[in-house]
């Protein structure tokens, strides 16, 4: 089966000679394989369409895709009209289970739970849906029951949202206000407490961080009175104890209710999760959602980029981890040293930070909780903002990321970036930043048009376009899906490594920070009080120091070797906290 996508947003017909129609070889024997609506766009027959690939190539705006879909897949579940994106399977919400879904962006997450609260009606690929023609579809199945619960309205869907940067740009009151309207069950005082809000209630939204935000909206869909609760990605701008405890919090609603969760931390989505659905296919084309496999079998065999049971490939190599913990190499050169250095604010948070030496070639990684002077840090670093006492008394350039990205200019990416880097254009930018990034497609969108996860990709090659000495990015992961964190890893140590450059990156995605660093710093102290900054350390000593903090421990899957969280007082747990290994096992 063969589909053909086109990206309405991307094609300019006006702009072009209707390359599609003009090179494509059945229409030059007579056929109407590509046809032109009343808007000038072009509509391709699926049918009649040979596959040459000739319109994907002459398309000046790569606005057409030609897809050879698996045999196993017949109709579609849902399909956005002749050409459009479409939707195969569904996730199963189940009462009593937290259902995750794992995927790149782009899939058809958001188009299931569309489907799932009501909100569309699948059409399996005939125009318009109808819900009779779904439950008769969906007889003898689990969906069956749910749909019929939909249609006769006994379903209440609640819903986080993936971006909560914009809940400010939709609410401008106070949190106290916002909450208020949502404690439909009575319950928001103990998820003010639990989820450590209470300070904030008085504050506008608009003043809140990203952390707090998250927060916010979780507590938000939390207090609904709903059957059906939808949490689409809760780690962003939350550090790894925010994270468990959320997840604590969403498997407790969990025990009476249906829950999806759709999220790319793996370490999160491993301990939150009873089932997942590998999501899969090509972002913008086509999604699938497999049938729901364990939490550690699909997890397995999503990084593997093999699903067995549906003998599909979904990526061409695995994504691995690091079997050892990074040694200490003489090969690394300390050649960028800062100074001790302190900041008040006020009678407010404090920050200490030790002097260090970072090395040529290397990626130093940063953890530690959310408020305890991470990002101060860096910013001093940086220059953006002066110390009370000492110096940093860096001497060599800085390219900097900050954590929260705003794009305020309507310029398009490609002369955003060219006027970033002389070396935008040339193949190596191509080989090693944009392609790997994913950025080509991106070239003629304005800034201001992007999603959180494509302004994130163009911020982290801003950073690197820019000639520094020292690379600093602040939270690369945020709104990145598992493939590409994965591929920022590769980018990062790989430009480290050829260009002799040193780079710092703060996050809290633990499998980022494995793949990721040589060394760790570490910060200490107490929240919005005070903060230390410690280190660098080896990778051991750095994660067993700071996970001993949090006073939780990690284990290496057998077969991937990927951390994973192991359950408070477990067996496992007790016994490498009584070994002081909190992240790596003392026989590897």
């Amino acid at each position: 089966m063969r589909i053909a996508i086109l990206n309405k947003d991307r094609c300019q017909p006006r702009r072009c000679s209707k390359e599609c129609e003009k090179y494509c070889p059945r229409v030059r024997t007579g056929d109407e394989t590509i046809v032109f609506e009343e808007d000038g766009k072009p509509v391709i027959s699926e049918e009649l369409c040979v596959g040459c690939g000739i319109c994907i190539n002459k398309c000046p705006f790569d606005a057409i895709m030609i897809i050879g879909l698996p045999e196993a897949l017949q109709e579609p579940t849902h399909r956005y009209g002749p050409n459009g994106f479409a939707l195969f399977g569904l996730p199963v919400p189940r009462v009593g289970k937290v259902t995750g879904v794992l995927g790149p962006n782009g899939i058809g997450k958001s188009t299931s739970i569309q489907i799932l609260s009501g909100a569309l009606v699948p059409n399996f690929g005939q125009g318009t849906g109808d819900w009779d023609a779904v439950l008769e579809h969906y007889a003898g199945t689990a969906l069956h029951d749910y749909f019929k619960d939909v249609v006769d309205g006994k379903v209440r869907v609640s819903q986080k949202p993936q971006y909560v940067d914009m809940i400010p740009k939709a609410f401008k009151g106070k949190t106290s206000e916002l909450l208020g309207k949502t404690d439909e069950r009575g319950v928001l005082d103990e998820l003010v407490d639990y989820l450590d809000l209470r300070g904030v209630m008085d504050r506008k939204i608009t003043e809140l961080s990203g952390g707090e935000l998250q927060r916010v909206a979780i507590a938000a869909c939390a207090a609904r009175d709903a059957n059906f609760y939808f949490f689409d990605e809760i780690s962003p701008y939350l550090d790894i104890h925010q994270r468990i405890r959320v997840a604590r919090l969403i498997q407790e609603l969990s025990k009476e209710k249906a829950v999806l969760v759709v999220e790319h931390d793996l370490a999160i989505l491993d301990m939150l999760t009873d089932v997942i659905h590998i999501a899969y296919g090509e972002p913008g084309g086509f999604g699938v959602v497999t049938h729901p496999k364990s939490v550690r079998v699909g997890i397995n065999q999503y990084l593997k980029g093999y699903l067995s049971e549906e003998n599909i490939r979904v990526r061409p190599e695995a994504i691995k981890f690091e079997i050892h913990p990074p040694r200490e190499s003489g090969e690394f050169v300390s050649k960028v040293t800062f100074n001790a250095f302190s900041k008040q604010y006020g009678d407010g948070f404090s920050l200490k930070a030790i002097g260090g030496g970072l090395r040529v070639g290397e990626v130093l990684g940063i953890v530690g909780p959310n408020g305890i002077g991470k990002s101060t840090f860096v910013k001093i670093l940086a220059g953006e903002i002066k110390p009370d006492e000492g110096d940093p008394g860096i001497d060599v350039k800085i390219s900097y990321k900050p954590q929260y990205i705003k794009a305020d200019i309507p310029i398009q990416v490609q002369d955003f970036l060219r006027g970033i880097s002389r070396r935008f254009g040339t193949s190596y930018y191509e080989v090693e930043i944009a392609k790997p990034l994913h950025l080509e497609k991106l070239y003629e969108h304005l800034l201001t048009d992007l999603s959180g996860g494509e302004l994130q990709r163009v911020a982290i090659a801003a950073c690197l376009s820019r000639e520094a000495d020292l690379y600093i990015l602040d939270e690369p992961s945020a709104h990145l899906d598992v493939e590409q964190r994965s591929m920022v890893t590769k980018v990062l140590n790989r430009f480290a490594e050829n260009n002799q450059k040193t780079a710092m990156v703060v996050d809290h995605d633990i499998y980022m920070i494995d793949m990721l660093s040589q060394r760790l710093m570490v910060f200490e102290g107490k929240p919005a009080v005070y903060g230390e900054a410690h280190g660098p350390f080896s990778m051991q000593d750095g994660m067993n120091r700071f996970l001993k903090n949090l006073n939780i421990t990690f284990r290496r899957d057998e077969e991937t070797r990927r951390p994973r969280v192991n359950n408070l007082d477990s067996r496992l747990d007790r016994e490498q906290k009584e070994s002081d290994n909190y992240y790596y096992a003392a026989t590897e």
